[in-house]
């Protein structure tokens, strides 16, 4: 435990996580994002849009990851955080998808596994605010549909588990493309998930997703 006086708090990094349909360029943002020695970690394979990006690597979670997810997403993290300033996650649907079936597989109690996800969320959630290092991770889209008029999309995640994970996060956005831009909504009135602490930006363009408002 650390005790800061008057407001003297120490310089911290940012964290942004958007989600939006497939096709929308989620993962394309991740060189955009600032810092000098950036690390993507994959959990959907969708990596090719950065074939020969410079200044990013690139960690691909493979089959045989699976069976020990939880424990090789902390040691990726733990390694990556000495070695880079900014660290991708790609897609947090799938890893959500991914540790649910080892704790699943574990227990036939499925209240407690949700609890037990919702937790490991929040730890690794943790972890990386307190690493102070740039966060970005991306998730899938859901469309409720048409009747719901406000609130109509949200992220691919259990509800608690979404939240418990980007309580740690400054900006939570969706992408989608409209007139043919690509645009983000930060605005949490319309009924999404979205949120923006970092400026007092409602709807921006794509590209202006890590320029801060003056």
């Amino acid at each position: 435990m650390k005790l800061f006086k008057n407001g003297e708090l120490p310089p911290q990094a940012h964290m942004w996580l958007i989600y939006g349909d497939g096709g929308t360029g989620k993962t394309t943002l991740f060189k955009n994002v600032p810092g000098k020695k950036k690390l993507l970690i994959s959990f959907d394979l969708s990596t090719d849009v950065l074939r020969g990006a410079t200044g990013i690597d690139v960690v691909i979670i493979e089959q045989a990851d699976m069976p020990s997810i939880q424990q090789t997403v902390e040691k990726c993290l733990s390694w990556a955080i000495s070695e880079y300033n900014t660290i991708g996650l790609d897609n947090v649907s799938a890893l959500q998808n991914m540790a649910l079936e080892n704790i699943d597989g574990a227990s036939k109690d499925g209240r407690q596994n949700y609890q037990k996800l919702q937790l490991w969320f929040r730890s690794m959630g943790t972890v990386l605010r307190q690493s102070n290092v740039n966060v970005y991770a991306t998730a899938h889209q859901i469309d409720k549909g048409p009747e719901f008029m406000n609130g109509r999309y949200e992220a691919d995640m259990n509800a608690k588990t979404f939240n418990a994970f980007t309580s740690m996060f400054d900006v939570v956005g969706r992408l989608y493309i409209k007139d043919n831009n690509r645009v983000i909504e930060l605005d949490p009135e319309q009924g999404n998930h979205a949120k923006n602490r970092l400026d007092d930006r409602k709807l921006i363009k794509a590209n202006e997703l890590f320029t801060e408002e003056k």
